[in-house]
């Protein structure tokens, strides 16, 4: 079963969070100053994992990514990082967006975010037990540390009760569990794309914790379609040191290419 790559599937919402951590956002003349952790710290911290799981382009830039972005002061200048800073997740290095005056879309009194990224093998997470996420700025004036509680797993929908997920009947109802199963998520979201649909439908989903039960309406086309299951759950820092403030989420959508059948 295929679906074309320009399929004009929706994926499923992202929350607010997201958007900001590349927000494009108004400041005093577009002057940019170069600026010190120690600087910074009077501006929060705003992080978003992303774990998307998509069936026409699993290997889409940003899909599996952990991203840890500083606001935009409304008032001040446009903040880029020193040349000496440095980020780690976990240990491992990040990637540093400097951040700065920005001209995109036209906009010459554009702020862009002085943030860092890691992008996470999601195999590999799914092989390794969960863990706190650690993320460590630092340069000459200062250090900055977020922790966030169990948020490095690998998260999953899991089909569960009889059949297969590729192969859903109108009229019945199927269950998928969230994992890790100490989660709740939420709301979670489910739409429905026919193949060589212009628009998903969206489906009914009843939640008892970390379970969805997902109902397939009695007038859905027999034929193939993706699935997309997400949700986001705000994650719990753990420790929030260097910055006024730290907060965010952890989002995750999943595809199943499927048939409906009578």
């Amino acid at each position: 079963m295929t679906f074309p790559a320009s399929s004009p599937r929706r994926t499923v919402s992202c929350f607010t969070v997201l958007g900001a951590l590349v927000a494009l956002t108004g400041c005093s003349g577009g002057e940019t100053k170069v600026m010190s952790l120690a600087e910074l710290s009077d501006r929060s911290l705003i992080f978003a994992l992303a774990d998307v799981d998509d069936a026409e382009t699993p290997d889409a830039q940003g899909a599996h990514r952990f991203t840890a972005s500083y606001t935009v002061s409304p008032d001040g200048p446009c903040s880029r990082f020193a040349d000496d800073v440095t980020a780690t997740f976990n240990g491992q290095p990040m990637t540093l967006v400097p951040g700065g005056a920005s001209d995109v879309g036209g906009r010459s009194e554009a702020c862009e975010n002085s943030r860092v990224y890691f992008n996470f093998d999601p195999a590999a997470w799914g092989r390794e037990p969960v863990e706190d996420i650690v993320v460590q700025l630092q340069d000459a004036s200062s250090t900055v540390r977020l922790v966030v509680k169990n948020a490095k797993a690998k998260r999953k929908f899991t089909f569960q009760g009889e059949g297969t997920p590729d192969k859903l009947r109108v009229g019945q109802s199927y269950d998928f569990l969230w994992e890790p199963s100490t989660e709740v998520p939420g709301p979670v979201e489910a739409l429905l794309l026919r193949e060589g649909g212009r628009a998903p439908g969206v489906l009914s989903v009843t939640q008892n914790g970390n379970t969805s039960t997902v109902a397939i309406p009695a007038g859905t086309p027999q034929a193939n379609h993706i699935l997309t299951l997400g949700a986001d759950l705000e994650g719990v820092v753990g420790e929030c040191t260097g910055v006024a403030s730290c907060s965010g989420a952890i989002y995750h959508s999943q595809d199943y290419v499927l048939s409906v059948v009578p």
